[in-house]
């Protein structure tokens, strides 16, 4: 939170600035609560059991039917299926491109398809969306009518290439190349590449992109992922930075904006620099205005849909590294359920991170989010039920692909579920 008294700061440029940003962030914050009005946090049913369903699942009609299949008859009541992965379309779409391993199936609809098939079995279908991340930097979309290739200039930049980047045509192929070869040198580190949120026009897209599946489907939920920053060192893209200096600029006493105007032409990061508190505040805030914006855009649609979105389980960790301020979220109720991804393999470690984002989710529902992708059936059954012991709203598996890959099965699934649940209950 910014300390928005008077300070010691010996410029009073400073002083200033701060106290301006503090204006600029309450205000926001204000605008943020009266968002709510449109509509009031939407019910959840009473246990949700759900599994994380990846895109690798949704390539054939007989797939998605044993995936249907297999979770109903381990007890499973929600489907979370990825329908966004990086940034392509798992639905019908003419905002963005069909995914390349739907080339077989041509008039095949993922969504749609799961949709009917869930109903009669007695299952929920939330649409999980990455919004962030949108292309792989090992493989890039070969769709020319992908964000990569449309809007380059919407892509993050990590600091450590600011200036280098900076000096190419963001409509160059080289510049992609150059940010793609980057990202590809640091998997731990980046999952890919990334849209920022910074810029109005790329929110606007993603608010359109979520729009489009809620008007189409018969959804019971949009699952946002993504909802992040690669880490505290993006985005550091001209335009971002521009857009910083341009709601600090006249804040600025000529004096500092002349010496930064100079540093800039040697160091781009000069206007962040001068102010990080403001950087780190400017950053947190664009992003949260865009879940404001998809909230405002899917209540106003269909009220009764659950928006849930899956965090970081550390909510100090989350709002530093990767500016992503879930708590605040929280605060100005604009999720209906969480979902902190506690994928430690740990119980003790799991139980304590569930048990504190309950306390700080309150009313809002927690829906534990379990890395069965990395642990044994029996590990996986503890973690279960250690949430459960702690009487979370639901669980979340990550995720049902993994679960049935070989040496486990559909077959393995199915005597998860019934271990955990009990009865086929929905």
């Amino acid at each position: 939170m910014l300390d928005c008294g008077t300070g010691t700061s010996p410029d009073n440029g400073r002083r200033l600035l701060r106290r301006v940003l503090c204006v600029s962030a309450l205000t926001a914050a204000l605008l943020t609560a009266s968002a709510h009005g449109l509509a009031q946090s939407t019910p959840v049913p009473s246990e949700v059991r759900a599994l994380w369903v990846t895109r690798s699942t949704l390539t054939s009609p007989a797939a998605v039917a044993q995936m249907v299949q297999a979770a109903a008859n381990g007890g499973f009541n929600t489907l979370v299926v990825q329908v966004r992965g990086r940034g392509d379309a798992y639905y019908r779409s003419a905002l963005e491109p069909r995914p390349a391993d739907l080339a077989a199936h041509p008039d095949f609809d993922p969504l749609a398809e799961t949709l009917q098939r869930a109903r009669p079995a007695g299952l929920k279908v939330h649409a999980w969306v990455a919004i962030n991340l949108v292309s792989s930097a090992v493989d890039l979309p070969t769709s020319r009518q992908h964000l990569v290739h449309r809007h380059p200039e919407w892509l993050m930049v990590p600091k450590a290439l600011a200036r280098d980047l900076r000096r190419i045509d963001v409509r160059s192929s080289e510049y992609l190349s150059r940010l793609a070869r980057w990202t590809r040198a640091r998997p731990t580190e980046v999952e890919g590449l990334y849209v920022s949120p910074l810029f109005p026009e790329a929110a606007n897209h993603v608010v359109a992109v979520v729009t489009d599946i809620v008007s189409q489907y018969a959804v019971d939920g949009l699952h946002l992922d993504y909802v992040r920053f690669p880490n505290e060192e993006f985005d550091y893209s001209r335009g971002a930075i521009d857009l910083f200096k341009q709601s600090i600029r006249s804040h600025v006493t000529e004096a500092d904006r002349r010496r930064l105007d100079a540093q800039e032409a040697v160091d781009p990061t000069a206007y962040p620099s001068f102010y990080p508190e403001g950087w780190t505040s400017f950053r947190q805030s664009r992003l949260t205005a865009m879940v404001v914006q998809l909230r405002t855009a899917i209540k106003a649609i269909k009220p009764h849909v659950i928006l849930s979105a899956a965090v970081f389980p550390d909510p100090a960790q989350a709002r530093a590294g990767k500016l992503q301020d879930w708590q605040g979220w929280l605060d100005q109720s604009l999720i209906d359920a969480l979902c902190p991804m506690a994928y430690t393999q740990d119980v003790a470690i799991f139980e304590q991170q569930v048990a504190a984002a309950q306390q700080l989710a309150g009313a809002t529902p927690v829906w534990a989010g379990v890395g069965a992708y990395r642990m044994t059936s029996a590990a996986t059954l503890s973690h279960i039920a250690a949430a459960r012991r702690l009487k979370a709203a639901g669980v979340i598996l990550f995720s049902y692909d993994a679960l049935v890959t070989p040496p486990n099965s559909a077959t393995t699934l199915t005597e998860l579920g019934r271990a955990a649940f009990g009865t086929r209950s929905h």
